[in-house]
Parts: C-alpha cells; sequence; structure tokens
C-alpha cells in the first residue's frame, strides 16, 4: 500500500464515520471514532481493498455489514470493495450500524439523561413522573435514531425512504420492557412506514421467524387491500437476534 492509497483511504474514513486514524502503516490503515466502539482495518490486496469491521460492544457489527451487501464479494468476515467510492459506502454504513446495535444506544441514552437531569433543580428530580417522562423522551428519540440507521433509512418491509412517514416500532412494548437495554435494543423493533407501524403497534400484524407477515384475522380481504396489505409482504431481513422480541409481539396477534 503506498501513500497515496493511505491518503485516499484515511480521507473516505474522515467523512464517512471513521475520522480518527489509529495506525497508518504500509501494510495497512486503522481507523476509529469517538462516536462510537467500533474500529475498521483496511488493506490493499492486488487491484481491491480489504477491509475487517470490529467492535468489542457490538459483536453482530460484521454480520450486520455483511447481510446489507451480499453483491460484494466476502471472505472470513472481510468484504473486497473495488474502489475508493465503494470503501465509502462500506465504512459509511459500519459506521451507522455501529452507532444503532447494541450497547451503543443505551450509551448514548445514559449520557443524555445526566445531561439533562443536570438541568434541574434536586426538588424536580424527585418527581418520579418528570424523571419517567424525560427518560421517555430521550429514549424514543434515540431509539427511532436507532432504527433509521439499522434500517438504512428505510421501511424494514417497503423499502420506502420517506423519514416523514417511518415510525420506529416496539416488537415489545416500551412500557413492558424489563430494562432500557430491552427499551433501546435495536432489535426490539422494526423501522416501518406510519400504516403498518399503527397496525403492527396494535397487533394486528405480526412477522414469523423468517420475517412474512402475519395477518390478524380481524382483517378482512376488503380491509387488507385497503390498506396494502398482501401474504407476500416480509421483512427485508431477520437477524435471530429479533426472535425473541418477536415471539412476545407474535403472542399479542389478535385473533
Amino acid at each position: 500500500m503506498n501513500f497515496l492509497d493511505r491518503v485516499l483511504i484515511e480521507k473516505a474514513g474522515h467523512e464517512n464515520g471513521f475520522e480518527n486514524v489509529l495506525s497508518s502503516t504500509a501494510d495497512n490503515v486503522l481507523l476509529g471514532s469517538a462516536r462510537h466502539r467500533a474500529q475498521a482495518i483496511i488493506n490493499k490486496s492486488e487491484n481491491k481493498l480489504l477491509l475487517e469491521i470490529t467492535s468489542a460492544v457490538s459483536p453482530q457489527l460484521a454480520t450486520e455489514l455483511a447481510r446489507s451487501f451480499p453483491a460484494i464479494s466476502q471472505h472470513d468476515s472481510k468484504l473486497f470493495a473495488s474502489d475508493i467510492a465503494e470503501l465509502a459506502i462500506l465504512l459509511r454504513r459500519a459506521a451507522k450500524l455501529a452507532q444503532a446495535l447494541p450497547s451503543q444506544p443505551v450509551k448514548n441514552f445514559e449520557l443524555q439523561v445526566q445531561e439533562e437531569q443536570a438541568k434541574y433543580t434536586a426538588d424536580t428530580l424527585k418527581d418520579t413522573e418528570i424523571e419517567r417522562l424525560v427518560k421517555q423522551r430521550i429514549g424514543q428519540n434515540i431509539f427511532r435514531n436507532a432504527m433509521l440507521d439499522y434500517w438504512a433509512g428505510a421501511c424494514a418491509v417497503t423499502g420506502i425512504a420517506v423519514p416523514e412517514v417511518l415510525r420506529a416500532s416496539h416488537a415489545k412494548p416500551w412500557k413492558d420492557c424489563d430494562s432500557d437495554a430491552e427499551r433501546l435494543d435495536v432489535f426490539n423493533g422494526f423501522l416501518l412506514s406510519a400504516n403498518l407501524d399503527a397496525l403492527f403497534d396494535r397487533f394486528l400484524i405480526s412477522f414469523d421467524n423468517n420475517g412474512r407477515i402475519l395477518i390478524s384475522p380481524q382483517l378482512d380481504k376488503n380491509q387488507c387491500d385497503l390498506l396494502g396489505l398482501h401474504p407476500d409482504l416480509s421483512v427485508r431481513w431477520l437477524a435471530s437476534e429479533h426472535g425473541f422480541y418477536l415471539n412476545y409481539h407474535r403472542a399479542l396477534l389478535k385473533s
């Protein structure tokens, strides 16, 4: 890898979520970020760039990144980028995933709650309802951002990429979660268009373990047609970690 290669790789990292150069040698470039805990190792193999993403806090990251780019050549959890432009796309997606996957949203939540609580007086903080509302507002905003990052800004089912009509839907509802980690787990939900979100939230639709839609018998064919529901709809992809939350959700599907 020559000097120009390293400069171009470092620039691609800086512009796409890996702004810190941790090391840069003739063998490889190691990139990181202050915004997440993932690292990117890039070296050159013949005329291609070999990218390896690691994260001690989000072991699913490499798998999720590979899932996002099934057409790109892979080997031993590494992705081959044909040029700098393709590397930039991979780095940008990796950075988004690193900010979405556990446990980064929880860390962001805890930090923002601390910052928000610092604005209140001691007497105000004794009001548990105020504390609950503050945490819920912050948490739901963080969860939405994590959903947007994880699903690349598009509906998990339809692929609609209009942020104004997309909703972050919990599979295990916020109020039923046992911890903030569950509430903010990126696998506890789906980014859905508004009509699908409303149906999912009211347990009128769900998804099986293969991602195929399940429709409550309370919706007749005419209603399904008007709502754009049909048996061929499915989630674009599922991770095994979605399973626990989907099992909970399916048990509440209206019969």
